[in-house]
C-alpha cells in the first residue's frame, strides 16, 4: 500500500508538472509511464499514470494524437514491469531509451496519420519528413525522460529507504 501512495505522489505530481512553463517536449511523460510499470504492480501499474495524464490532459486540452500517446504510455509501462525484476542502471538507461524511441515513432506516427495540426502527404514520403521534421523535438524528449526517469527513481527510492529505516528504528 505504502508503494502505491508514494508512486502515487510522484506519478500525480509529475503529471501535473506538465501544467508548468517547461522547454518543447521536455516532459515526464515516459518517466511517468516507466515509473508505473517499476513500482506498481500490474493491477496499478497503467491504471494510475494514464489517470493522471488524462487529468492534466482535461486542464491542457485534447488532440487528435492522444490515442497515441496514451498507446505509447502503454508500451512504456510494459518497459516498467519488465524493469521490476531488472533495476541495473544500464537496464533502465535502455529501458528509457527504448521508451523515448517508441514514443517518437508512434506519437510522430499519429501526427503523420492523423494530421496532428501539420500537413503531410499521406505517403511514404510526407511519414519520413514528418519524422524528420520531428527530430529537434526528440532532443527534448529524451532529455526529459533521463531526467524524469531518474529523478523519480531517485525520490522513490529515497523516500522507500528512508520509511524502511524510519520503521525498523522504531520496533
Amino acid at each position: 500500500m505504502r508503494k502505491i501512495m508514494i508512486g502515487s505522489i510522484l506519478i500525480v505530481a509529475a503529471a501535473f508538472s506538465r501544467l508548468l512553463p517547461h522547454p518543447n517536449n521536455f516532459v515526464p511523460v515516459v518517466a511517468i509511464a516507466l515509473i508505473g510499470g517499476m513500482y506498481f504492480d500490474k493491477r496499478f501499474a497503467f491504471v494510475i499514470p494514464l489517470a493522471a495524464m488524462f487529468v492534466s490532459d482535461c486542464i491542457i486540452g485534447f488532440h487528435a494524437t492522444i490515442p497515441f500517446v496514451y498507446g505509447s504510455m502503454l508500451l512504456s509501462t510494459v518497459i516498467g514491469l519488465w524493469l521490476q525484476s531488472h533495476k541495473k542502471l544500464g537496464f533502465v538507461v535502455g529501458g528509457t531509451l527504448v521508451s523515448s524511441i517508441i514514443f517518437f515513432v508512434v506519437t510522430n506516427f499519429g501526427v503523420w496519420l492523423t494530421g496532428g495540426g501539420w500537413f503531410y502527404p499521406k505517403t511514404f514520403g510526407g511519414l519520413l519528413e514528418c519524422y524528420t521534421m520531428a527530430i529537434p523535438f526528440f532532443r527534448n524528449s529524451l532529455a526529459g525522460d533521463i531526467v524524469y526517469t531518474a529523478a523519480f527513481i531517485g525520490i522513490f527510492e529515497a523516500v522507500e529507504y528512508f520509511l524502511q529505516h524510519k520503521i525498523q528504528t522504531e520496533a
